[in-house]
């Protein structure tokens, strides 16, 4: 049978702990067994700061902010270069975003490496876009011009169905990221989320012009949802990989201190969790780095700018991640969770070798 469709995930996604220096120069090496040139970089303070992703698409100088509806903005003084393992990091002397002397960081960097370009395609003008994918481990990374008209079809180039996509107008600062994740519910489209806030599901999906994302496009709603006439926009959709990715898995919380092991068919590297059948709780986000050893998995939280949690949520498995609260944020009794998580080691390899738990 086959275990997984990746052996080693450390080619296509890894986790980096790194101290800023406010200089010049700060070159990071993924500390991972393998080289990997990632594509997109989330970079977050763990103390109090905003988020930070940069991408290859966009280009290395543009920051745009999970946490908030801001538009994107640039600089030359921040992310220098994507690197065959790794990236450096200028001085970053306007906003200390991602580099700040002493300030400890994480990054969260993913591999996609080949170019798309091509205009769009469904109702409306056709409009340009051009992009950065991986159809092996499943992520796509596309910049498209919007046209204001609902049936408007963003190409992804997965040749699969997407599990999760996030998209973000690059110059409104009044937009949410328009958030589609198969979990809430089973893949209809007729549901949509926002990644920069605590919202519940809420009940329509006028982002996704309530049409189910299909292997080949991203279907948009109008100009109010994240398809703004002329307007730059960039989209990032994840699919599932047998044995390193788990994108559009849901859950229903049991309120138990030892709670559910949530089945992922890996040992996780990053999970990021989210109570979608009510609001107030936010997107948590643990890694196999931070703090690096069960039962201390911190979290963070992408739509806050806040510090690093001490909490004691989950246990990351060899086969997936078992929670380990009472907490709201992860595990209320009879809620509904949707999460994403990325490997560090298949559970089990093509060889048929099961990898060790932590």
């Amino acid at each position: 049978m086959a275990y997984t469709a990746i052996d080693n995930p450390e080619l296509y996604f890894q986790v980096e702990l790194y101290t800023g220096t406010s200089g010049d120069g700060n070159a990071m090496t993924f500390d991972g067994d393998e080289d990997m040139q990632p594509d997109m970089i989330w970079v977050k303070s763990r103390g109090n700061a905003y988020h930070y992703v940069a991408d290859s698409v966009r280009g290395v100088t543009k920051r745009i902010a999970p946490d908030r509806s801001d538009a994107e903005t640039s600089t030359t003084d921040t992310v220098a270069s994507l690197d065959s393992d790794g990236f450096t990091l200028d001085d970053d002397a306007t906003n200390n975003w991602i580099n700040y002397s002493g300030t400890s960081y994480v990054a969260w960097c993913w591999k996609a490496g080949t170019s798309v370009s091509g205009d769009t395609t469904g109702s409306g003008t056709a409009k340009t876009y051009t992009g950065s994918v991986n159809t092996t481990s499943g992520i796509s990374i596309i910049n498209f011009v919007g046209n204001g008209t609902g049936g408007h079809t963003i190409p992804h180039h997965l040749g699969v169905a997407p599990r999760m996509i996030l998209v973000k107008n690059r110059a409104s600062g009044s937009t949410s990221w328009q958030t589609y994740h198969y979990g809430l519910d089973s893949g209809a489209g007729t549901n949509e989320i926002f990644l920069d806030l605590t919202n519940a599901t809420n009940g329509s999906a006028g982002a996704w012009n309530n049409t189910v994302a299909t292997s080949t496009v991203v279907t948009k709603g109008d100009g109010s949802y994240g398809n703004e006439d002329d307007s730059n926009h960039i989209m990032y959709s994840f699919a599932d990989v047998q044995g390193y990715s788990k994108v559009g898995g849901s859950y229903v919380g049991n309120g138990n201190s030892s709670g559910s092991t949530i089945w992922c068919g890996f040992s996780p590297a990053w999970v990021m969790i989210k109570q979608s059948s009510k609001a107030g709780e936010g997107w948590h986000i643990f890694d196999n780095k931070r703090e690096g050893y069960n039962v201390d998995n911190d979290p963070l939280v992408a739509n806050s700018s806040n510090a690093e949690g001490t909490s004691d949520m989950i246990d990351l498995l060899s086969n997936g991640f078992k929670l380990r609260t009472t907490s709201e944020a992860v595990n209320e009794s009879g809620e509904t969770y949707i999460y994403m998580a990325f490997a560090e080691a298949p559970f089990v390899n093509s060889s048929g070798v099961p990898c060790n738990a932590r």
